[in-house]
């Protein structure tokens, strides 16, 4: 018989604040972490304005600063996030606890050197006729300035391998990059791993930013993010019929899992069972989801099997909400599929209104709020939804958060890739 799996803490950076308790009131006041981009000159790109985190350290943090020198911003909010989750699970005062069985599981997604930093201080500036730089030049400067330890932090896998020496996590140690589904699968595949016995406790989520030049040119060229300049705060719009796009964000999102057994034995508080977990493949275009919503439909499916309840036993659905037009009108026909004549009767919202798309971290995020739902009986908004899309025609939980009883909450992610990945969590005590 495989082991029930558990959350028994939580920890997030994100563009409201970095905190738990604190940017959870924000998202149930409904407020808005989207601003104009000051991490590089964004004033000659289509979009100028993202959902920056600001005002942190992740020194402030960790316990062993002088073995993170010189980390990566994806990294740095790892680390920030995975510190806030080991301290709630009550992790940092259990001396008993196995290393060997401690393992980790991230989402994450490339790093990028700063290059607006080296192309002002070394080659002059960009070529705003054609937005390149000399390529040669870039080599050379390259090869003189940036240091390994530079380079090397841009890895993917690098959040992963800071976390491992801050817990010393001697267990299995796994990676995925599967864009804007990674940290969904990253915490469903850790489930798996403790349900068959390979590990007592799981750290678990993603951690990611794009807020970058090369990040932002390529979603304008994909014309993916919204251009709402005049008025950034309003621009994030799930389910609207003025959405244009979604809002780049950044940040962290980390879970600590264990088996019921393990969280029982060392007295540990459960926050919510992990009960549930599906994952498919559109295998349709890269950059278009299936317009019947087939992938979204298998995996929320695969995850309700799993979880052994039916449409009527979901009682809040954090959608993936990413304010496309296509995304949107697709992951509503794709709940209707699988909800039937309970579609209508399910709260369903989006918070990457207020915090935008942190891209590989954004699952992790999500299902956090899941959790709080649960805990506290209250609804986070999609906030923006004053004009709804005819084809979006679900309870959005518009505006204003809402209280609910939550006993059992779907979360959903799909990447770019045609990825799709669902958890289901509920009540501990049910």
């Amino acid at each position: 018989m495989s082991n029930r799996v558990v959350i028994t803490g939580i920890g997030w950076v994100t563009p409201l604040g970095h905190d738990i308790e604190s940017v959870w009131a924000k998202l149930l006041a409904s407020e808005c972490g989207i601003g104009p981009t000051t991490h590089f000159d964004a004033t000659t790109y289509p979009t100028q304005f993202s959902a920056e985190v600001r005002d942190f350290d992740y020194r402030d943090f960790v316990t062993r600063p002088e073995a993170h020198e010189g980390v990566g911003t994806n990294t740095s909010f790892a680390l920030g996030a995975a510190v806030q989750a080991w301290r709630s699970a009550g992790l940092d005062r259990f001396d008993a606890l196995d290393h060997d069985r401690l393992g980790i599981y991230l989402g994450s997604g490339e790093g990028s050197l700063d290059f607006d930093h080296y192309v002002a201080s070394h080659l002059g500036g960009w070529d705003t006729e054609k937005r390149r730089v000399d390529g040669a030049k870039w080599a050379n400067v390259a090869l003189k300035e940036l240091s390994a330890v530079h380079e090397i932090e841009q890895e993917p896998n690098m959040p992963l391998s800071h976390l491992a020496m801050e817990f010393d996590a001697f267990g299995p140690a796994y990676n995925c990059l599967t864009a804007c589904a990674a940290s969904t699968q990253a915490i469903g595949e850790a489930t798996e791993i403790l349900r068959r016995g390979d590990a007592d406790v799981m750290i678990a989520g993603g951690a990611h930013t794009m807020i970058h030049a090369l990040g932002v040119t390529g979603f304008n060229r994909l014309t993916a993010l919204s251009t709402r300049n005049d008025d950034p705060k309003t621009a994030s719009r799930p389910f609207s019929h003025t959405r244009d796009g979604f809002v780049l964000g950044e940040g962290a999102g980390m879970l600590i899992l264990e088996t019921l057994d393990h969280a029982n034995a060392r007295g540990a508080k459960v926050l919510a069972e992990v009960v549930g977990y599906g994952s498919s493949a559109d295998a349709y275009r890269i950059t278009d989801i299936h317009p019947d919503g087939r992938g979204a439909v298998a995996s929320m499916r695969q995850a309700m099997s799993a979880a052994g309840v039916g449409p009527k036993d979901i009682d809040y659905i954090s959608a993936h909400g990413t304010g496309t037009k296509e995304n949107d009108s697709t992951e509503t026909r794709a709940v209707k599929a699988v909800f039937g004549e309970h579609a209508g009767q399910t709260p369903i919202s989006s918070i990457k209104s207020m915090i935008g798309h942190l891209i590989a971290a954004a699952g992790a995020v999500e299902l956090i709020t899941c959790v709080l739902a649960i805990r506290d009986g209250k609804l986070p908004p999609t906030i923006n939804l004053q004009t709804p899309d005819p084809e979006c025609d679900l309870d959005y939980v518009p505006n204003q958060s809402r209280d609910a009883k939550v006993d059992v909450a779907l979360s959903n992610s799909f990447g770019f890739g045609g990825q799709n990945d669902t958890l289901i969590i509920r009540r501990p005590d049910r």
